[in-house]
């Protein structure tokens, strides 16, 4: 990384009001809800057969490679079968297909966990639950505790996207699960001290955070300023102990967890559950009444558009995620997985780039210190090695350097071009 940086972060119009303090809606009446298989290039082993009973609870699936996640139904029902569907990565991926019968009738002899377990019974119980990044990652938790080198537990509640309120309005909610999910974390990590990052702009949710934690003094709310990518673990980390990494957080003494994966920690060890509904952002500028919905998992997107009064442009780009780092879908069949936050709805315009005008900004702005508009133009000469020096694998696609770019140059979706050229290299 290059010492002579500018600011690698900005504050941006987060447009979180049109969901901030409405109501939650609530999706339940479905005829079906579809189960992605998707994790990665990981083969998922199918635990069910057409015409199986299930119930709320079950599991149905699971990937046992290198990682173990299972996957359970959200839905009591019939099982009707594997169904090809789009899924958020673009890709055909397999769903598996349940006929709700509406009733949620509860998996019987679902484990719970009593707050008093010991550490490594708490990342036991996490891997069983399928627990994965609620933030969008879907990185299986138990992984990260698998560690006796942390120092510092991270609960990263920033959520720096524009127009997401998920986690801030499950916090909010479900003040219970979140208590105890963080502090059974914090005895999982075996850290000497643990970290809730949350924007100081939380006026309203700071107090309540610190009158939750007031017990226990190695548990501190940490405000960080309101800027974009605050909620990148790397941004965060620094931050909050001033330390950069190579490639993961625990190579300086930290784990960082997403508030809301602390959330179904807490409510799994309370009522046996494991990540059966989502509470998902659905907001824009092109959707009628934005509100976060409440759903199984499974739903399609056009459920909850529906939910929110529909489109109310003819044309829209539809985003699985945030406006910045999320993925464009074209159709609005993908359906709500483990890690899914939001669905962003905005008015699609046709964007006329002009030459690089060569100003900087891009660099400047940019989270992981690369240059872009390089990157790009390497790709575009298909120039290998001078890639490989300028390290597009580096990039997390937060999506700053379109945003910041006068001369409003895809930047981003070069550099992903030029991410997968290299990937290909590296494969070979």
């Amino acid at each position: 990384m290059s010492f002579l940086i500018g600011p690698m972060q900005k504050h941006l119009d987060g447009h979180k009001d049109l969901t901030a303090h409405n109501e939650i809606l609530e999706v339940k009446n479905l005829e079906k809800v579809y189960i992605p298989l998707s994790m990665g290039n990981a083969k998922i082993e199918v635990l069910v057969k057409e015409n199986d009973e299930v119930k709320v609870g079950d599991k149905i699936a699971m990937r046992n490679d290198h990682f173990y996640v299972p996957v359970y139904s959200s839905v009591s029902g019939k099982v009707l079968g594997i169904e090809k569907r789009m899924g958020s990565n673009l890709r055909p991926t397999d769903h598996i297909v349940i006929e709700n019968d509406g009733k949620y009738t509860k998996a019987e002899g679902l484990s719970t966990l009593d707050k008093s377990a010991s550490g490594e019974e708490i990342t036991a119980f996490i891997k069983e639950k399928g627990l994965i990044g609620c933030g969008g990652a879907g990185f299986p938790t138990y992984i990260k505790y698998q560690t006796d080198k942390c120092e510092t537990l991270i609960i990263n509640a920033v959520e720096c996207e524009p127009y997401i309120t998920a986690d801030a309005r499950l916090i909010e909610g479900h003040k219970d699960y979140f208590k105890l999910g963080v502090e059974s974390m914090f005895k999982a990590s075996k850290a000497k001290k643990c970290l809730v990052g949350i924007k100081e702009s939380k006026k309203e949710l700071i107090p309540q955070l610190i009158e939750l934690f007031k017990d226990d003094e190695n548990i501190v709310v940490s405000p960080v300023k309101d800027v974009y990518p605050m909620g990148w673990e790397r941004t965060l980390l620094f931050a909050l102990i001033g330390k950069r990494y190579d490639r993961l957080p625990i190579e300086v003494g930290c784990i960082v967890s997403n508030a809301t994966t602390a959330i179904m920690l807490g409510q799994a060890m309370l009522t046996g559950l494991p990540i059966v509904e989502k509470t998902v952002t659905v907001s824009g500028d092109a959707v009628k009444e934005p509100h976060n919905v409440r759903c199984p998992v499974g739903t399609p997107f056009s459920e909850l558009i529906a939910a929110c009064g529909g489109y109310t442009k003819e044309k829209v780009s539809l985003v699985a995620g945030g406006p910045m780092m999320g993925g464009a879908v074209t159709k609005d069949e993908v359906c709500v997985g483990g890690s899914t936050n939001a669905v962003t709805v905005l008015e699609y315009k046709e964007i006329e780039a002009v030459n690089c005008l060569r100003c900087g900004q891009c660099v400047e702005h940019c989270p992981s210190g690369l240059q872009p508009v390089n990157i790009a133009n390497a790709f575009k000469a298909n120039d290998i090695d001078r890639l490989e020096k300028l390290r597009p694998m580096d990039c997390i696609e937060c999506g700053m350097c379109t945003y910041i770019c006068p001369s409003k140059i895809e930047v981003t979706e070069n550099v992903r071009r030029a991410k997968r050229t290299m990937a290909l290299k590296i494969k070979k």
